[in-house]
């Protein structure tokens, strides 16, 4: 597997890429962690406190999840000092082509995409037998 270190999107989906891939630091808003459930199951978690859900949608395509994030300014407030930021977004991972997207939950002000590894039997660990 190639690890995409520089581009927009790192790749998920294998347990190696939490401390090989490189972030792009270019890309740091909005924050986010990516966790490790178990040996199959991931979250790819997004701070977005401002954000409403209808402000956010989550797609799958050709391989890559796309979160992206416009909130719509109807309110007129007078902020002596906004610190919290609802600028719009994009975001991007490369997935691997067993990672499968479950579900998406937004709780909190934390946007969750709950991702599950398929790996076919061929495709998984498996312990040689040393002869000799």
């Amino acid at each position: 597997m190639v690890l995409n270190t520089y581009y927009s999107s790192p790749t998920l989906g294998l347990d190696r890429f939490l401390s090989e891939t490189l972030w792009n630091h270019n890309d740091k808003y909005p924050h986010h962690n990516i966790v490790k459930v178990d040996d199959v199951n991931y979250h790819v978690e997004l701070a977005l406190a401002g954000f409403d859900k209808q402000d956010l949608s989550v797609e799958l395509k050709d391989g890559k999840l796309t979160i992206e994030g416009k909130k719509e300014n109807k309110e007129s407030k007078d902020y002596l000092h906004q610190g919290i930021s609802t600028r719009k977004f994009l975001k991007t991972f490369r997935l691997v082509d067993t990672l499968e997207i479950k579900d998406a939950s937004f709780t909190n002000g934390i946007l969750t995409v709950h991702l599950h590894n398929n790996l076919p039997e061929e495709r998984k660990p498996k312990k040689i037998e040393i002869k000799g």
